[in-house]
């Protein structure tokens, strides 16, 4: 992941964290900083979908839909109203016990605010790093390393 990239998504989870509520504007940064596939031309009705949602302002149906579209391969495990706060978990599969499956968990006061905390670790999670097509070689050689030409010419 560039090192852009996972600044954003930080200062997004910080984001997230601090907020009440969910907002247009809110929810269309969300979508700016952390979907790929939005709007996606193969996925047109699930974008379409997503964005009926936002528009209606039903914030915790467009969080789960979002999952739907960005993350297909990661599913709700558990949602949780607990003391004040709901928990909010992720993972990629789903019957596996807790222990053997790693899964993104997150909480907030505002469930739609809890599942999107959740969708932006996982985002942050699964996106792919970004790696040179050539081997990096490593730059910290000793001080009596010497190059040395090892053919036979001969």
């Amino acid at each position: 992941m560039s090192l852009y990239a996972q600044h954003t998504s930080t200062a997004l989870a910080e984001r997230l964290r601090d907020a009440y509520a969910v907002t247009a504007e809110f929810m269309a940064d969300i979508v700016r900083q952390s979907c790929r596939r939005f709007p996606s031309a193969g996925q047109s009705v699930k974008s379409s979908r997503v964005e009926r949602l936002i528009l209606s302002g039903a914030w915790t149906d467009a969080a789960l839909a979002l999952i739907d579209l960005e993350l297909p391969q990661w599913q709700v495990r558990r949602l949780v109203y607990d003391e004040g706060e709901w928990h909010c978990a992720l993972s990629r599969q789903r019957e596996l016990p807790d222990w053997l499956d790693p899964s993104v968990e997150t909480r907030h006061a505002d469930l739609a605010l809890a599942i999107l905390a959740a969708f932006v670790e996982a985002q942050r999670i699964s996106a792919p790093e970004s790696r040179p097509s050539v081997p990096s070689v490593r730059r910290d050689a000793g001080a009596l390393y010497e190059p040395l030409l090892t053919d036979n010419f001969g």
